[in-house]
């Protein structure tokens, strides 16, 4: 479902264009049956582990400062999201990665594109500056990836970070 941003701030449109860009990019690297193209899906994890790393370390960090040194109320429960999915990018995706992916992200893109959402709450905090911070946000760098890992002990991490977050990896019927 794409969201109507027109009465939206500039930070809201930014974040919310890239969730449909991050979208999109998903969706072509899943197109084929039984198979995950490696191209657009390093894309996509290169894009979302960019977004996360905008959020953690422009946005809600601005926005703390501009509340005073007081993190939004939002702030904890978006942290555990980003650590489940940044641990859910770490070994080779697969059809149940990626439908957990799916499943997180749903969530997680409401609580922050919802009216009274983290960008709307960041827009309004934000406001004298949303356009400095949309500056820092668009130059941001993008990381430096590492190949994906699958060794025995990952899947139990992110088993680990998911359960933190209140997730689970999504049973997609073997």
């Amino acid at each position: 479902m794409v969201k109507d941003t027109s009465e939206s701030g500039p930070i809201a449109r930014w974040l919310s264009a890239d969730h449909v860009r991050l979208a999109e990019l998903l969706d072509h690297a899943t197109a084929g049956v039984d198979v995950i193209d490696p191209a657009p899906y390093a894309e996509f994890r290169s894009g979302l582990l960019r977004h996360i790393a905008v959020e953690e370390k422009i946005l809600l960090t601005a926005a703390q400062r501009a509340a005073h040194g007081t993190p939004l109320a939002l702030a904890s429960r978006l942290r555990l999201d980003h650590g489940a999915i940044a641990a859910l990018l770490v070994p080779t995706p697969t059809a149940t990665i990626i439908a957990t992916l799916r499943e997180i992200l749903a969530a997680h893109n409401e609580l922050e594109e919802a009216p009274d959402g983290l960008y709307a709450t960041c827009d309004r905090l934000l406001a004298a500056e949303a356009a400095d911070v949309v500056t820092r946000m668009v130059t941001y760098p993008e990381p430096r990836l590492n190949p994906h890992n699958d060794a025995p002990e990952v899947m139990p991490a992110v088993e680990r970070a998911l359960d933190r977050a209140g997730y689970r990896l999504r049973d997609i019927g073997s």
